[in-house]
């Protein structure tokens, strides 16, 4: 009792310091930073309860937000991993071990050349060709118009990754799928929450991988999950979670047909597994934040409502045109008119206003020195994405009120266009 008693008032101890010291925090060098911490005392005391419960690596609360997730967006399973690049890397390992599938060394994945370096290195980790298809100037999702014309015989899959909350035209994209029998994965690291008619992206294709870094639409410090609606992606993935082995897997499962003893279960290893799991304060934290979600993105989707009434329609830059259920992850901008081609110029006058800006996602991916290392093909051209990677940036978007920042970029690019006139 004494112990309790002693644990709950340093845990309140802890948590007044935490007030203390949250200002000072949350201060950034930038009037509008590309990203804002979600956290309040909800966070917080979840964290010190946590800490001082004494159960840290993955246990109960991981399973319960596993739960909650898939629950929320609409998934059967949902495995929650220590990052979205950890996610896309065992929906590609699981694929390939899948008999079902048959997606082998070889094979081709087609993939949009607007991407994450995560979202494309599994693939070559797997022995998957790489098939790029370039984007859609105004929406930066793959342009479904040219992945048919670049299915080869080898093509196996398809990727979607949804950008800064865009979902891609999952209607055509999906009749390509059923049509020549391909496999659909999803990227919706950055688009948690978007919808493509009424229903949540991230549940289009066999899996989808989600991202809950500290930048995104739920922050948990580092953490990841992958959803799924097929029960063998879903063990199989618990396994490549944790080093391969049956643990966390139901006797007799899909994975493991085999029965073994509780006692041998611990230390049964069926999977060349990995070691990415996520911990009990990632757990509990996306649990807080998972509460918050609709308030998150409300907030997200009004701030988008301004920055579009301000940069529709002008002649020196393009904003994504985005679907209208999109979750806003950032705002992004394609300079153009006097402005194209003065990127360096107009960046370096939005950092003297204090305005944090950064590459839209990683450019053209193929224009990174890695790309040495991959096995991979470009179909026909990539003209809407060198525009993009040497005219595009983008600013962040929050669930906080974001008006002042809002306007002081607009007023700053404005500024900038009739000095350059």
């Amino acid at each position: 009792m004494k112990t309790r008693i002693k644990s709950k008032n340093l845990a309140e101890q802890n948590l007044n310091y935490l007030r203390l010291i949250q200002p000072e925090k949350d201060k950034s060098k930038f009037f509008y930073p590309l990203a804002h911490q979600s956290w309040d005392d909800t966070e917080h005391r979840a964290i010190i309860n946590q800490l001082y419960s004494g159960r840290l690596t993955m246990g109960e609360n991981v399973a319960k937000f596993e739960k909650q997730f898939a629950n929320y967006f609409g998934s059967r399973f949902a495995v929650m991993v220590n990052s979205g690049s950890s996610a896309n890397l065992l929906i590609v390992a699981a694929l390939t071990i899948l008999k079902k599938y048959d997606f082998k060394k070889g094979d081709e994945v087609i993939v949009p050349a607007l991407g994450w370096s995560t979202s494309y290195s599994p693939f070559n980790q797997y022995g998957i060709k790489l098939r790029f298809v370039d984007i859609n100037e105004s929406s930066l999702n793959i342009n479904e118009n040219l992945i048919e014309r670049a299915i080869t015989n080898k093509t196996k899959a398809i990727l979607a990754i949804n950008i800064l909350g865009n979902p891609v035209n999952f209607k055509k994209i999906n009749e390509i799928c059923d049509k020549k029998n391909l496999i659909l994965i999803e990227d919706n690291c950055e688009s948690l929450g978007a919808k493509y008619d009424s229903k949540y992206a991230g549940t289009f294709g066999v899996a989808s991988s989600h991202s809950f870094y500290f930048s995104h639409h739920l922050q948990t410090i580092e953490g990841g999950m992958i959803a799924t609606n097929d029960k063998q992606i879903y063990e199989c993935c618990k396994s490549l979670r944790s080093h391969g082995w049956t643990r966390e897997l139901e006797n007799k499962s899909n994975t493991d047909k085999s029965y073994v003893s509780n006692f041998k279960k611990s230390f049964k290893f069926i999977l060349p597994g990995y070691n990415v799991r996520p911990n009990e304060f990632n757990g509990v934290l996306g649990q807080c934040q998972l509460k918050k979600f609709k308030t998150f993105l409300e907030g997200r989707k009004k701030n988008a409502k301004l920055f579009r009434s301000l940069f529709s329609n002008k002649s020196f830059c393009k904003p994504q045109q985005s679907h209208k259920d999109s979750s806003w992850y950032g705002f992004s901008l394609l300079l153009s008119g006097n402005l194209k081609g003065k990127r360096d110029f107009v960046i370096t006058e939005l950092t003297k206003q204090g305005i944090e800006t950064r590459p839209i996602v990683s450019g053209n991916f193929l224009k990174n020195p890695v790309e040495k290392y991959y096995d991979y093909s470009v179909y026909d051209h990539l003209r809407n994405i060198t525009n993009i990677d040497e005219n595009g940036f983008f600013v962040g978007n929050s669930h906080y009120d974001l008006t002042s920042q809002i306007y002081r970029l607009y007023e700053s690019l404005d500024k900038l266009h009739k000095i350059i006139n």
